[in-house]
């Protein structure tokens, strides 16, 4: 398999992972509060303060990553907001 195909192959996973998600989920929503919340300026102070790399927040932000169980449980730890609440804003309705 050449490295094209490869490629191509890992873009048409991540598609069929994309088009399994809730059409609602919004992880800008979820990041954005949190950004908010915790009075932080942009997407690398959260990662600093989640104590994350940079590529984990902008996969979860360009939707090529679930917000995971381990994530979810830090952004918890971090800003005080409930879990429940933490899973209603990337299920958040796209009117916001």
């Amino acid at each position: 398999m050449t490295v094209r195909q490869k490629k191509q192959e890992l873009l048409e996973a991540m598609q069929r992972a994309r088009e399994l998600e809730p059409p609602s989920f919004v992880p800008n929503k979820l990041l954005d509060t949190l950004i908010e919340r915790m009075q932080l300026k942009n997407d690398a102070e959260l990662c600093r303060v989640l104590e994350v790399q940079p590529p984990i927040i902008s996969k979860i932000r360009h939707r090529k990553l679930n917000v995971g169980a381990t994530i979810l449980l830090r952004m918890h730890e971090k800003s005080n907001i409930p879990i429940r609440e933490l899973k209603e804003l990337t299920n958040a309705s796209a009117l916001h």
